[in-house]
């Protein structure tokens, strides 16, 4: 069987984009790391493939941009900080969008390649393993990951500490005095960001002796959000406080929660992860973990015209990211139970 470029790059003892460089040319590259894929190319007797060597196009001043939606307002804030860098720097955007499903955003990256875009900014499903990352790989084009996960990323990468902060703010729901709390996820094989946040969870409440439940994983624009959070309460003891991996997770959650009679935060408190402005305008305010959306964006093309210009890259970054508490994160007041039921007779007093 021929030798692959991941079979070079395990010889080499590096990533398959340095070999991809090293292929096409960098300059970026240690001189030590370039010696040993020479050797491993020549004991392996590895050969480019030809759809490698058609992908080495005449580059445009046009950078693609494969966010999952455009819906939630932390991607379309990302977007305007991505475009503010790159208009600066004389350079135009092609933006596509994933629908958070690993083969459109392969397909959507073929795409971005076929319009000879100089280089990619991305928000993968899983930064660390990809279809679509493979195929940029293959073609050698720069790109920068931006929201997935710093440390665990094939190359450079913006996000911020998705498990540190998560834990973090399932702290702060521990110390406002809830012991039994749910985790409402976004579906982890769509988003490596959202079972991260989940582990930051686990982490919190194993220090805290407490119990760990089984993440409600639900759709990212929460269609079936609500189902599932009204099931869980119809269970017997069920959680006072909600986190979701998300705050478009959090505001269908609190929806719901309205609907079943239960209000927030005084029946059940609710926290988020984002910071996206509408949560800030909610009564009570929603508690959330806020990224710096727009700077994320920013930071990730300036990065990528470093890599354009022949820089070397800095390693992965995480930004500041902050907590917002108070809102509707509070100190649990009385029984669920005794709530709907308080309801439950409140809506048949009504009928009579």
């Amino acid at each position: 069987m021929a030798a692959t470029i991941i079979d070079v790059a395990n010889r080499a003892g590096c990533s398959k984009s340095t070999v991809s460089r090293f292929l096409n040319g960098s300059t970026v590259i240690a001189e030590g790391t370039r010696a040993r894929i020479a050797q491993a190319i020549d004991e392996m007797g590895f050969r480019p493939s030809e759809i490698g060597r058609s992908l080495k196009r005449r580059l445009t001043q046009t950078v693609g941009v494969l966010v999952p939606s455009l819906t939630n307002p932390v991607f379309a804030s990302s977007v305007a900080g991505i475009q503010a860098q790159a208009r600066s720097a004389g350079r135009s955007i092609i933006l596509a969008t994933s629908d958070y499903d690993p083969d459109i955003e392969k397909e959507a990256v073929a795409n971005l390649l076929g319009h000879n875009v100089s280089g990619l900014i991305l928000t993968l499903c899983n930064g660390v393993s990809s279809a679509a990352l493979d195929l940029i790989e293959s073609a050698g084009c720069p790109f920068v990951l931006l929201f997935n996960d710093a440390v665990g990323s094939n190359g450079p990468a913006i996000s911020v500490d998705n498990e540190g902060s998560a834990r973090e703010l399932t702290e702060a729901v521990i110390s406002a005095g809830h012991r039994r709390i749910a985790f409402v996820a976004a579906h982890f094989a769509s988003s490596d960001r959202s079972r991260l946040r989940y582990c930051g969870y686990t982490t919190a409440l194993e220090a805290a002796a407490l119990p760990v439940l089984p993440p409600l994983e639900v759709h990212f624009e929460g269609g079936d959000t609500s189902a599932v959070i009204a099931e869980l309460f119809t269970q017997p003891d069920p959680p006072t406080a909600l986190l979701c991996s998300t705050d478009i997770l959090a505001l269908t959650a609190m929806a719901t929660l309205r609907d079943l009679g239960l209000t927030v935060p005084n029946d059940v408190s609710v926290a988020g992860f984002d910071g996206i402005g509408l949560g800030a305008m909610l009564s009570p305010p929603l508690a959330t973990v806020a990224q710096p959306t727009w700077d994320m964006g920013f930071e990730a093309m300036r990065l990528l015209s470093e890599q354009l210009a022949g820089r070397m890259i800095s390693a992965p970054a995480y930004l500041p990211h902050a907590l917002r508490l108070g809102g509707t994160l509070a100190v649990p007041k009385r029984s669920i139970a005794t709530s709907m039921n308080n309801n439950k007779a409140g809506r048949k007093s009504d009928e009579l």
